[in-house]
């Protein structure tokens, strides 16, 4: 029996078909649209943030900070639930538009990964933070602590080293970019443009932290509260600029957890100041005439030396020009997202 014959529209499906296969440049539209996808990445701002003020248990109070034990419990659940909860949402849109599960799993960031990718991304991350660890490893000493890992165990079983530490870097570096990067890679966007746009949600997602400021610190005037809150909305998206750029280039959503451990553990940079200076000692010479009263007398200084201080800020520079240099090669990688950064 002869195979039936195809129809018209089925050859004008084939056709269709070849027409797109053979001819280039004609752009295909995005199946997610772009103002969809900016949509979804609100939303996931209320979904995360939200829930901090549905509950007393995680409301700020003048009588509850954001620190106090019980609200870190209370907003671990919250965060757990609220990032579930968006990643079911992008995991639907992904497979509704006929993504396969490694597809998924790729665009996640989730598997495959390359062990080696991350260890060069944090190798990256080490240089440009060279000139703190110089500082908090060398000058203070504290580089035979962390040999011994000395302070670990004390600092995951605080609530807020744990918050610090696991609760924030696992569930921010999935919901902002584990979530939210393949949503704006359906949408077509350029890896330039994810790379500058989405880290915008993740800052925008900690100025509620001005709401809170207010409530438990009321005497603090309100400039300077709004000026805490746009400092720490420039380094949360600086860092997010880092954090979407490494997730694209390695499509490894674990290593920018580690960064993210890794920067709220080292702190920012110091750019003044002497290092080796301990905390309430004067810097500058001791009071060699003796006038203070003996009851009343700033203790003498006995920081270290200015060598120090020069050797911490050569070694700062050199850590952002080698992390200039290293950019590329250090996070480049075979399990990249289908994102093109830069256009030949």
């Amino acid at each position: 029996m002869p195979p039936p014959t195809k129809g018209w529209r089925d050859s004008l499906s084939a056709l269709k078909d070849m027409y797109e296969r053979k001819i280039k440049g004609i752009p295909k539209p995005p199946v997610l649209s772009p103002n969809a996808a900016a949509l979804l990445s609100a939303a996931y701002v209320f979904i995360y943030v939200i829930p901090f003020y549905l509950s007393p248990a995680t409301r700020p109070s003048p009588t509850l900070t954001r620190d106090a034990p019980s609200s870190i419990r209370a907003r671990t659940r919250a965060v757990t639930f609220s990032t579930i909860l968006c990643g079911l949402i992008t995991a639907v849109v992904l497979f509704k538009h006929d993504a396969s599960t490694s597809q998924v799993l790729s665009l996640l960031g989730i598997w495959p990964v390359s062990p080696l990718d991350t260890l060069r991304t944090m190798l990256l991350v080490a240089i440009l933070f060279a000139g703190p660890v110089f500082e908090q490893g060398i000058v203070d000493g504290g580089w035979r602590d962390w040999m011994k890992l000395k302070g670990v165990h004390e600092s995951l079983s605080s609530w807020i080293g744990f918050r610090a530490f696991v609760v924030g870097p696992v569930s921010e570096e999935l919901v902002w970019r584990s979530f939210i990067i393949p949503l704006h890679v359906l949408a077509q966007f350029s890896g330039k443009q994810i790379v500058l746009l989405t880290p915008l949600y993740f800052g925008i997602a900690h100025l509620h932290h001005l709401y809170e400021f207010r409530i438990t610190h009321p005497e603090v005037p309100l400039l300077v509260s709004v000026l805490r809150s746009l400092f720490q909305f420039t380094y949360t998206s600086l860092f997010g600029f880092f954090a979407a750029f490494i997730f694209i280039r390695t499509g490894n959503v674990y290593t920018c957890m580690l960064a993210h451990t890794f920067c709220n553990w080292i702190g920012l940079p110091r750019f003044y100041g002497r290092v080796g200076v301990e905390a309430g000692v004067p810097i500058g010479p001791p009071d060699l005439d003796n006038k203070d009263d003996k009851q009343k007398r700033t203790p003498a200084y006995h920081g270290k030396g200015i060598g120090w201080t020069l050797a911490y800020y050569i070694v700062l520079v050199a850590g952002a020009v080698g992390f200039y240099y290293q950019l590329f090669p250090l996070t480049e990688s075979s399990h990249a997202l289908p994102v093109v950064l830069l256009e030949a």
